[in-house]
């Protein structure tokens, strides 16, 4: 059995999955307030089954929200320490992706990163199977307008979708359905079937840049000289 959970952006969500069956699972989108919500949410969906019993905890540990994927993370590596289970690290961007296992196309997933950039990875989806086409990487909207623009049929989805979506104003693409536009938690237990278990101590956040108050402090240092 896999505990699976994501506060890494605006939504949360936790999911107890048995193989391919879903024993429970609840999604909010309610603002980040992850700190009141995610615990609670987990609890719910453990029900009456013991963490002891679970194979493994899963987590998105980036990219996202800095303060999100650290509640994630911290929550995870908290339960797994205490329960003595493994964890599962998710790309945000790759439980995008497990929302369209039913569909034919490419899917591109898409965090608002601000500052005029992206959060994204590219998936191509072929009769249930996710392949992953680039890495997770920040990105400016022109250059992954370059990368779509030849590419026949993309969904976009991500709490970054409908921006970019309105900013690339190309035909070869169409917004996800509220449904499936968000990551959630049955999507990184998806996800999680093909990535390796680690330590809670291994388990690490991934934000692929500095957070605001990094850039700061590197600033002021640079202007000290």
């Amino acid at each position: 059995m896999l505990l699976s959970f994501d506060s890494s952006a605006v939504t949360a969500s936790a999911a107890l999955t048995d193989g391919g069956r879903v024993i429970r699972s609840e999604f909010v989108n309610a603002g980040l307030t992850h700190s009141e919500t995610l615990l609670p949410m987990i609890k719910r969906v453990m029900g009456d089954y013991s963490f002891s019993s679970l194979n493994a905890i899963a987590v998105t540990n980036g990219p996202g929200s800095f303060t999100g994927i650290r509640i994630g993370v911290a929550t995870a590596k908290g339960l797994a320490f205490a329960n003595s289970i493994d964890c599962i690290g998710v790309s945000t961007l790759e439980a995008i992706a497990y929302n369209f296992v039913d569909e034919n196309a490419f899917v591109c997933a898409v965090m608002d990163a601000r500052r005029m950039q992206f959060y994204n990875a590219i998936f191509r989806v072929e009769n249930g199977i996710i392949t992953r086409l680039c890495d997770d990487r920040a990105i400016s909207l022109e250059d992954l307008k370059k990368e779509l623009e030849g590419i026949e049929r993309v969904i976009i989805a991500g709490d970054g979708a409908k921006l970019c979506y309105d900013s690339l104003a190309l035909e070869n693409t169409v917004l996800a359905s509220e449904e499936k536009i968000y990551q959630n938690a049955i999507g990184v237990s998806l996800a999680a079937e093909n990535n390796k278990k680690t330590s809670a101590k291994k388990l690490m956040p991934v934000y692929l840049r500095m957070s605001q108050a990094e850039r700061e402090l590197k600033l002021k240092k640079l202007k000290r000289g």
